[in-house]
């Protein structure tokens, strides 16, 4: 529901449909990491902290989406039980302009994904020579860290 819904939004914007798959690709990330998160914190209940919240703000150069879980002691970038380090900032990176990964008071975490319009005003292709910009907010990774 949350790809389809975000997938609408960049398509009302004018986003080619290459860059609205990358978008929608990031959102889905997101939102699975937050899921997986939960399914390894929990104990077989369910509470408010399952709940996903998915924000979009559309603004003339950009598309800003924020995703919010509260699931405690989640920083988004915690390793698997497998002892790797996720690899999800990395390919949020790849597909959009800017990835913020920030711990929320109380518990949980905020990903803000920033997809921009290209210099004309209108959505389109961005300069592809430019790297992605990762922002790890205070949970200590950035793109850099993963590679």
């Amino acid at each position: 529901m949350a790809r389809l819904t975000i997938m609408s939004v960049a398509s009302r914007m004018g986003f080619p449909v290459d860059m609205i798959e990358d978008i929608r690709m990031a959102v889905g990330e997101a939102c699975t990491n937050a899921i997986e998160r939960s399914e390894r914190s929990k104990n077989g209940s369910r509470g408010a902290q399952d709940e996903i919240t998915i924000r979009s703000h559309i603004e003339p150069s950009r598309l800003l989406i924020e995703v919010e879980d509260r699931i405690p002691g989640g920083e988004g970038t915690d390793p698997d039980p497998a002892g790797d380090i996720e690899l999800y900032p990395l390919l949020m990176g790849i597909l959009v302009d800017e990835v913020t990964i920030e711990p929320l008071a109380g518990g949980g975490t905020q990903v803000r994904l920033v997809k921009y319009a290209s210099s004309e005003g209108s959505p389109g292709d961005t300069d592809s020579d430019t790297e992605p910009e990762v922002s790890p907010g205070a949970a200590g990774h950035s793109v850099d860290d993963l590679t």
